[in-house]
């Protein structure tokens, strides 16, 4: 939205705002961030604040910090005022640090504390976890399904048990330290009860383990840095005053993601001589994040009810006035017909209004055929398929346009770019949590890796031979020759004979002389092999560049190679004990995707307008705030989308658990019990069925957010599943059911 865009109605009145409380809830495309922005410059141009002073704006993430700073400096100086004075933009985090910058000491931190980033966390988390299960390896056998085969739970024991583990770990953390719980605090309250929840006494071991972990380092995660925040805030006084007193404004955007202790924080910073000058602006039907995080969307549906002004911000040039319309349906149906009763306030009662006449962003023009919701039962393949024919098919006659295929879970769009790449030739545009160019570099780096951990390995010595060799894939007529070698390399019985063979034991002998290409290959990969293993000696960093410089020759894998390597290096840094196989475990993990490598693709400030002309492939979670010309909605069917009917599965909720229990749910809820005494103790299942309703609501704000997204033409499909018995998910029958009547009327 330019910024010489005029205000609608409903802007003008939020931009009338001079103090006090305020909530704003915002449809989808209704310029939130135009109109904060502007709020910002105006309450510094008719003077509000003194020349001493600041308006906070705080916002979500970093990409948002640029977008306001931008947007507020060009009101400022088309205003002829200074574009750089008066405010401040932060997200949550960075005000945190700001704060805690002013009094580590109070925190008991050093002034030259650290913040480690996820990666790191993860991994501290997962050490403490693997370390408590080691010590008690039968913790979860109360909660498992009977009559499981000792192979079957050996195989639980190695990857899903720890998994889940892990789960429970990061929410059981996330959620004392939103409660603001210290392990010292938690385990005070253990020893004045009595009642028996093991996975209570796991959560707090590994939370204590993890604390231990940070303090060595003299570092704290983000989670910390809110929780010492509002410390350091209540402890001292007069700082509190003096930033009260620096920051008279506060306006808050994406409140709808917040939680209780940002809002406590917020609370705090805004009150002053028993007053809040606080604005907050979002989207309730947009709070996609609550499984992930401790946010609540109930928080600011609360604080819009009580605020002194409450606004809505209903107008929306995004989309046609069709998906405008299907996008309101979802909405009264949610409110009004929705099978589960306790979803039927999981989206807020706003309708989404069409941009007045005269707008300086009219609606897009309403055509026949723009919406399609597929109705017909494919399977999971049939439907990438189906896709994949449909957006190539679209490319070519739309060159300048944008288009984008939303899957809802990482996986399912890795399936969905692969096949795109492989089978129609179509170079998509990842936003994953890692691009498959990214997964390709690390995955060849670590079966490179793997060949020197293990030479006796052919299996390995193989695949190594083949990643020498990937750029030959293009050529059908090579890769065959490579393809052929690969399966002669692993039928070697001894591999040195290749590599490093006793006199007159060389394998490449027999080889006729009269095949120069395969000898040539073999020469070659061999050649670079024996050189790895040389360079096997030298700090992973190094290794990892010295293979890099051999086995890369395009720019953006080797500027990949040498982010992962500086990445390795870190870690070695952290943990001196680590052996190549501890590194290979970590390089498997980002190819595999488990874990994100945040160096590489940062998509933060991500533009659709960018990439025209190309298919962008990421999650529905991932493009809230995005907007196409096109949009493709994968999967959604009852698993991704459940509405907690009979036959509807929950991610949350394993296989392998008794009477499909929550266990991450069910850990949480006697969490809050132990702390509260006001609260009952838990019954088993209940907390599970709760966090079912939760999820359920939250699925529902997912499928608004992905229909959102498009500006003129959307494409629904769902499929059968893995087990085939997958079924539309309702909030798409009820979109087909009122689509067909309209079109029959």
């Amino acid at each position: 939205m330019a910024d010489t865009f005029a205000p609608r109605p409903a802007q003008e009145a939020i931009l009338s705002y001079r103090g006090g409380t305020m909530g704003v809830s915002a449809v989808p495309g209704s310029g939130k961030t135009w109109t904060l922005s502007l709020l910002a410059a105006e309450l510094i141009r008719n003077k509000c604040i003194s020349d001493d002073q600041e308006i906070l704006v705080v916002t979500l993430v970093n990409s948002a910090v640029h977008n306001f700073s931008q947007r507020i400096s060009n009101f400022l100086a088309e205003f002829g005022l200074i574009p750089s004075l008066g405010y401040r933009v932060r997200t949550l985090h960075g005000l945190a640090h700001d704060i805690v910058n002013q009094r580590p000491e109070l925190a008991g931190l050093d002034n030259g504390f650290q913040i480690i980033d996820e990666r790191e966390a993860i991994r501290i988390r997962e050490d403490a976890v693997l370390a408590w299960l080691n010590n008690n390896p039968n913790a979860l056998d109360r909660y498992l399904i009977p009559d499981l085969s000792a192979s079957r739970l050996a195989d639980l024991r190695q990857d899903q048990i720890p998994a889940l583990f892990n789960q429970i770990s990061l929410q059981f953390i996330r959620s004392a330290k939103n409660l603001g719980l210290s392990p010292g605090e938690i385990e005070r309250h253990l020893d004045l009860t009595d009642f028996p929840y093991p996975l209570v006494q796991f959560g707090l071991e590994v939370y204590q383990d993890y604390q231990r972990n940070l303090a060595f380092r003299g570092a704290v995660d983000f989670d910390d840095l809110i929780i010492k925040a509002h410390q350091i805030l209540t402890l001292d006084h007069s700082l509190l005053l003096r930033l009260q007193q620096t920051w008279p404004y506060i306006l808050e955007d994406e409140a709808q993601d917040s939680s209780l202790l940002q809002q406590k924080i917020l609370s705090l910073l805004s009150e002053q001589d028993n007053k809040m000058n606080w604005v907050r602006v979002g989207d309730p039907n947009q709070a996609i994040y609550e499984s992930f995080t401790t946010a609540d969307p109930l928080l600011l549906r609360d604080f819009i009810a009580g605020a002194d002004l409450s606004y809505d911000l209903p107008n929306s040039g995004r989309s046609t006035l069709d998906l405008i319309h299907l996008a309101n349906y979802l909405v009264d149906w949610s409110n009004n017909d929705h099978p589960n009763i306790t979803a039927r306030d999981a989206l807020f009662p706003i309708h989404i209004q069409p941009t007045p006449p005269g707008d300086s962003q009219p609606n897009p023009e309403n055509l026949p055929d723009q919406i399609h919701l597929y109705g017909k039962k494919l399977n999971p393949e049939e439907e990438l398929h189906l896709v994949a024919r449909s957006v190539t098919k679209w490319l070519g006659v739309h060159p300048g346009s944008t288009v984008a295929i939303l899957a809802p879970r990482n996986e399912r769009g890795k399936s969905m770019a692969s096949l795109l790449r492989d089978d129609y030739g179509v170079d998509p545009v990842e936003l994953l949590s890692s691009t498959l160019a990214t997964r390709k570099t690390i995955g060849s780096l670590a079966k490179i890796l793997s060949s020197l951990i293990d030479p006796g390995s052919s299996k390995k010595l193989s695949a190594a031979f083949q990643v020498f060799h990937r750029e030959k894939r293009s050529d059908p007529e090579l890769w065959a020759i490579i393809t052929d070698l690969a399966s002669l390399i692993n039928s070697l019985d001894h591999p040195e004979a290749y590599l490093s063979p006793l006199p007159g034991r060389d394998w490449l002998d027999s080889f006729p002389k009269n095949d120069p290409s395969s000898l040539n290959f073999l020469a070659d990969f061999k050649t670079a092999m024996l050189n790895w293993q040389e360079a096997a000696q030298l700090p992973i960093d190094q290794l990892l560049l010295t293979i890099a410089s051999e086995l890369f020759t395009e720019p953006a894998s080797l500027s990949l190679s040498h982010l992962l390597a500086s990445h390795e290096k870190t870690l070695s840094n952290s943990h001196p004990d680590w052996g190549l196989s501890a590194f290979l475990d970590d390089l498997r993990a980002l190819a595999r995707n488990e874990r994100r490598f945040y160096n590489a693709g940062d998509d933060e400030r991500f533009n659709p307008d960018d990439h025209k002309g190309k298919v962008v492939v990421t999650t529905a979670h991932k493009s809230k705030g995005l907007e196409w010309d096109r949009v493709y909605l994968l999967s959604a069917n009852n698993y991704n989308f459940p509405s907690g009917s009979d036959g509807d599965l929950y991610i949350a909720e394993k296989w392998f658990i008794r009477e499909n229990l929550n266990l991450p749910a069910e850990t949480l809820a006697y969490l809050d019990s132990l702390v509260d005494p006001q609260k009952p103790s838990p019954v088993e299942g209940t907390a599970s069925s709760n966090a079912r309703d939760e999820y359920v609501r939250e699925r529902l704000r997912l499928f608004y957010v992905s229909i959102t997204r498009a500006k003129k033409e959307l494409i629904i499909t769902w499929n059968t599943g893995r087990n085939g018995k997958s079924v539309p998910c309702k909030a798409l029958s009820a979109l087909i059911n009122q689509f067909h009547a309209n079109a029959d009327n």
